[in-house]
């Protein structure tokens, strides 16, 4: 079964960011047809993808994968060095809240891998943040759960969400910026999202060297709250010698448009890290370092009452 919903789109420079709405991209409207599917081709069986990547006993040691990365990005139309980190993790959660759930007793419990991504990036004028978490089903890694981002900096915040009612994808979105400021939008299902692909792709059959098609929303860990655009992209594995990252890789390029492309490296061993990024907008990533632990209190985590969490200190902070 289809559905046809009809939106207003338009085109965002991502790696641009700023509170000025004269040093901003303005968005171009226009309106496309957007169909929306209940099945993703790239969720079956002998597909590219390994639904079954993160059911391994790995992730049942109880703790995170904390990936740290050397990083640029451009801001103020200057590449701008920092610290990014990517935090990977199984929890359960709850479909009654749709939110992690320390309660295992509960009968609406199912696992999810939950990817963080962190950074503060520093400009002459003020610093900014973002925070990225995104959610998929454990055995669905390429089938977004949930997705919220948000930006804060001087100017304002952006708080931006993506939940899959399973039909389509409803973005609700709050923004500081004029033209935008607090709406919802539909968007299609059976689709990629950019800013889950250091995730998604590391579940790719890499020995057979896949080369898909697949279509991709545009990177939603931005300031801006314009409709998103949609890409027609082209997905291409390679395997490679490189003295580029710090141990053999697997080369993954997917390239959104002719003149966008953005290049990804993971490796060969399992669970396949992202070692390198580079992207057509100037946003780069080198691994620095990774472990497992458990960035939260143990003791602490296992609190579920209100007054318990209330009474959680701020390095408990979730």
């Amino acid at each position: 079964m289809r559905i046809v919903a009809v939106v207003v789109g338009g085109a965002l420079g991502a790696g641009l960011l700023s509170c000025s709405p004269d040093s901003g991209s303005k968005p171009a409207a226009s309106v496309a047809a957007l169909e929306v599917a209940t099945e993703n081709p790239l969720t079956r069986r002998g597909g590219p993808l390994r639904q079954q990547w993160a059911m391994d006993r790995l992730w049942e040691d109880g703790k995170a994968e904390v990936a740290t990365y050397e990083a640029e990005r451009v801001v103020y139309g200057e590449a701008r060095r920092f610290e990014y980190t990517l935090i990977t993790v199984k929890e359960e959660f709850s479909q009654q809240y749709n939110v992690k759930t320390d309660d295992r007793q509960r009968k609406d419990v199912f696992p999810v891998m939950k990817v963080n991504q962190f950074c503060t990036i520093p400009t002459e004028q003020y610093p900014y943040h973002f925070l990225t978490s995104l959610f998929f089903r454990r055995d669905q890694p390429a089938q977004l759960h949930k997705l919220t981002t948000s930006s804060q900096e001087w100017c304002g915040n952006t708080f931006k969400t993506i939940l899959d009612d399973g039909m389509q994808y409803v973005q609700t979105y709050n923004s500081y910026w004029d033209g935008q400021g607090v709406g919802q939008r539909q968007l299609r299902r059976v689709v990629l999202f950019e800013d889950a692909l250091p995730y998604t792709l590391r579940s790719l059959r890499f020995e057979t060297l896949p080369t898909f098609k697949a279509d991709v929303y545009e990177l939603q860990q931005t300031n801006q709250a314009t409709p998103p655009v949609l890409y027609p992209a082209h997905i291409r594995t390679e395997d490679v010698l490189t003295a580029d990252t710090s141990e053999p890789a697997w080369r993954v390029t997917v390239t959104l448009t002719n003149q966008k492309r953005n290049v990804y490296w993971f490796g060969k061993q399992y669970p396949n890290v992202l070692l390198r990024q580079t992207t057509w907008d100037g946003r780069t990533l080198q691994l620095k370092q990774v472990r497992r632990y458990v960035y939260w209190p143990v003791a602490l985590a296992a609190a579920t009452a209100p007054d318990s969490a209330a009474a959680m200190p701020a390095a408990a902070a979730r």
